[in-house]
């Protein structure tokens, strides 16, 4: 990991002290134009997660799997969606690329070609106006409110081939945006996936078929549903507080922050300034608390033969390329 646990101390940057600058919504949002086909799933299963407050469908293996699959399932969005996917940080053969998408599904946070659009943007003008969710409008909108409203700049066929081509010339990317409802059968078939696993684990350790349907249903609640809801909530928090609060390696043109609480939820997102100063790189681990679990799972996907071609830091490319023009310059001379 030594290659990826330095930085560059004249980068270093402290917080700012003066308030944040506020910006408009992007000219490009109709706010008349309410997005229901995503309104209408979030609120209904922020609802359904409520089910977990009923006591009879507390278990521990149903707040097992909550604990457990918030970092796992997270992972299809961080690893897959975000590095894979957005930033092209490293390769992977292409059934399991579409594998990891797949899984990412699981999350239902949008399909792979509007996610990649809408971060791509991101990036080019992070915290400007032109920005899908900077949380300089407000809070909320940066956290999910931007996910309500149409906004064509993001959301349309002219943005996902502008953005995102290398996904649209891919035949598995363009059904899934074809299709929407493929997305959403992945994730509801996922649900009873999970419950019928804690249903049969419980009545072949119990053999009661009382408990063994509780369980099922508890699985399906808290590691299902809740946990959709807390992944959810992990993911947008990068949006929201890792651009408000937090410190700065780096003097980035935005208002990335590096935020403790967001990369420990988010295993490794929450170092978002790091992020932003190098997003191509794998990793995002400068300083040695600075955690990136995220480039930890890569570099096991690289031992077994899953991930080539790993991008490494932006002062190991320089240096790589300045030893390659020496060298072609000492071959010409």
């Amino acid at each position: 990991m030594t290659q990826a646990t330095s930085s560059s101390s004249s980068s270093a940057a402290s917080p700012a002290t003066s308030p944040l600058p506020r910006l408009l919504v992007p000219e490009s949002v109709d706010l008349k134009m309410v997005r229901w086909f995503y309104v209408v799933p979030t609120v209904l299963v922020h609802l359904l997660a409520l089910a977990a407050c009923w006591p009879a469908l507390f278990s521990w293996w149903g707040l097992g799997a909550l604990v457990v699959g918030v970092p796992i399932f997270g992972q299809g969005i961080n690893l897959c969606y975000h590095r894979l996917l957005t930033h092209r940080s490293f390769v992977t053969p292409t059934w399991f690329e579409h594998f990891l998408v797949v899984f990412t599904l699981c999350s239902l946070e949008d399909t792979p070609i509007r996610w990649v659009t809408t971060h791509r943007v991101h990036h080019l003008h992070s915290d400007e106006r032109p920005d899908p969710h900077s949380p300089l409008v407000t809070f909320l909108w940066g956290h999910m409110g931007w996910l309500m409203f149409k906004n064509p700049q993001v959301q349309s066929l002219t943005a996902y081939d502008k953005f995102s081509s290398d996904l649209v010339r891919d035949r598995f990317y363009r059904k899934l945006e074809s299709k929407p409802w493929i997305a959403l059968a992945i994730y509801l078939a996922h649900l009873l996936l999970l419950g019928l696993v804690g249903g049969a684990i419980a009545y072949a350790t119990t053999g009661n078929t009382n408990e063994s349907l509780r369980i099922g249903l508890s699985v399906l609640v808290w590691g299902g549903l809740l946990r959709t809801v807390v992944v959810w909530h992990v993911t947008w928090s990068v949006n929201s507080l890792s651009h408000v609060f937090g410190y700065r390696n780096f003097e980035t043109s935005d208002d990335s922050r590096n935020n403790w609480l967001v990369g420990l939820l988010a295993s490794g997102e929450g170092w978002h300034n790091n992020h932003h100063h190098d997003p191509t790189a794998a990793s995002v681990w400068h300083r040695w608390w600075e955690v990136d679990l995220t480039y930890s799972v890569i570099v096991v996907m690289s031992w077994l033969g899953l991930a080539r071609e790993i991008v490494p830091a932006r002062a190991v490319r320089v240096a790589r390329a300045a030893q390659k023009k020496a060298e072609l310059s000492g071959q010409s001379g």
